[in-house]
């Protein structure tokens, strides 16, 4: 996050206004549906360079989890954004992002979450930015850190994960001390009755 992108506005709009057809069901899903790694390759194409390999889209094809697909669709859309940063470092930077960056993200968030809740459409623009090597315009890097981990639905769950692990461990240790307690008990009162 060296570099000035667009200013954060500008891109949670354009997510705001997100075309139907990019929250359509996905072929497999859908014999209709849409061909998610159709529309990266043409993506990345737009971005420079050559087509996409069969291998290099493999993360995409229809064996991939639906919910991962649809948001690479979203974000498609987000990257596609006229005025963006384009070229072969930003192309090899969205590949990366679409091809590793939302797999936990799209576990946890359904994609229509990204179009209708603002907070969330400002964490997949955070994401997508902080993906190329950008922060929001007019905000430095620690601004830009800390604003993208508090909206971040994977670590508000990680917390919670680790809230839930700590409130288990208390429970256990709490049993615990009160089996030694009867335990304790049931000696003193077997020892003191003699």
């Amino acid at each position: 996050m060296t570099t000035d992108g667009p200013a954060l506005d500008l891109l949670t709009r354009r997510l705001a206004e997100l075309p139907a057809d990019f929250l359509a069901p996905v072929w497999r899903e859908d014999p209709q549906g849409v061909h998610v790694e159709a529309v990266i390759n043409d993506l990345l194409q737009e971005w420079g360079g050559p087509p996409e390999t069969s291998s290099s889209l493999a993360p995409w094809q229809p064996s991939a989890p639906g919910a991962r697909r649809r948001l690479a669709l979203v974000t498609c859309w987000l990257l596609a954004t006229p005025g963006l940063v384009r070229g072969a470092p930003a192309r090899d930077a969205a590949r990366r992002l679409l091809s590793r960056g939302l797999d936990e993200l799209a576990a946890l968030v359904p994609p229509e979450r990204f179009v209708d809740d603002p907070d969330r459409r400002e964490e997949l623009v955070r994401l997508v930015l902080a993906g190329l090597g950008l922060r929001p315009k007019g905000e430095t890097e620690a601004i830009a850190a800390d604003r993208l981990k508090a909206l971040s639905s994977v670590e508000r769950a990680r917390v919670l994960r680790e809230t839930q692990k700590q409130v288990e461990h208390a429970r256990r240790v709490r049993e615990e001390l009160a089996k030694k307690k009867r335990a304790e008990a049931e000696a003193a009162s077997r020892y003191g009755g003699e």
